[in-house]
């Protein structure tokens, strides 16, 4: 279509922005998620089912920090399409990306601090409301609206039931997550996931946005001081060691103003699910704090 431009892509799909008439003028602009027409049958029989589940979830959600939906249909090759709200062009990540590449300093703190309001917002609405774990909470899950007017979750095609107690007890439910962000009891054989999975996430999404950098994905040994980037420095054992701890941060690039933002991933990021805070407690906190 003449009104469709590609923005980007996931795991078995591509995102397009649709235009709904010639000048893009009298109608809202959508987000359009496809499946990737280069998938191999196996792939994309998985890939049509999580969006099958992400438009069935997404349909029934009503708040402003998580996107919209607003069609699910079959396009003319046969595949089907998820037609959600535009909540902006540039995901957090990208935002990130680009910050890292233009100055590599920090956001400022009372950014930071909009975006983990909002946010948290958005996973209390989930969790409490909809009893629903979103299960993928990383920077590019979250869709930001010019100079961070909007900032919305995206991508529930992952999403689990909770019980009352917050805790996921389907037996055929499959907690996918996206590794360098699972908590620790997400990577136990039989760890317990509750709400607490989301808060982990959210809390190294705030790390994300504070040092610039992909969580737990150092190229290199700590004992090499030459940290030209090399393909083959990537440690494994490293990596592996290290995922489900708290990363650690480099105090002496943030000054006292982002103390309440280290606070908040820290306590986040605690090992033990039980010591972090929910979302409704994460909320209420900064509200006080006046963000």
């Amino acid at each position: 279509s003449p009104f469709m431009q590609k923005l980007g892509f996931g795991t078995g799909v591509n995102v397009y922005l649709m235009k709904r008439s010639p000048r893009g003028l009298s109608h809202s602009l959508w987000a359009v998620k496809k499946i990737n027409p280069i998938c191999s049958d196996d792939y994309r029989s998985i890939f049509q089912k999580r969006l099958i589940d992400e438009a069935k979830i997404l349909k029934s959600l009503h708040h402003p920090n998580i996107v919209d939906y607003h069609a699910f249909t079959e396009a003319s090759d046969g595949s089907l399409c998820l037609a959600m709200e535009y909540g902006g062009e540039k995901s957090l990540n990208d935002l990130i990306e680009e910050q890292n590449k233009d100055s590599q300093d920090a956001f400022p703190a009372a950014v930071i601090l909009k975006v983990a309001l909002n946010m948290a917002r958005g996973l209390k609405y989930l969790h409490q409301e909809k009893k629903l774990l979103h299960g993928d909470i990383k920077s590019s899950n979250v869709v930001i609206k010019g100079d961070f007017e909007t900032i919305k979750i995206c991508d529930v095609g992952v999403s689990l039931p909770l019980d009352e107690n917050m805790t996921m007890t389907d037996p055929e439910a499959s907690y996918i997550d996206t590794e360098p962000w699972k908590p620790k009891e997400a990577l136990e054989e039989n760890g317990i996931i509750t709400d607490k999975a989301d808060i982990f996430a959210y809390g190294l999404t705030l790390w994300e946005i504070m040092t610039l950098s992909i969580p737990h994905f150092n190229f290199y040994d700590d004992d090499d001081e030459d940290k030209t980037f090399d393909e083959g420095d990537f440690n494994d054992e490293v990596y592996y060691a290290a995922l489900g701890t708290r990363l650690p941060i480099n105090m002496e690039e943030l000054d006292e103003s982002f103390q309440k933002v280290i606070e908040l991933f820290s306590v986040c990021t605690n090992e033990d699910p039980k010591d972090r805070p929910s979302a409704a407690h994460i909320v209420e906190a900064l509200e006080l704090d006046g963000q």
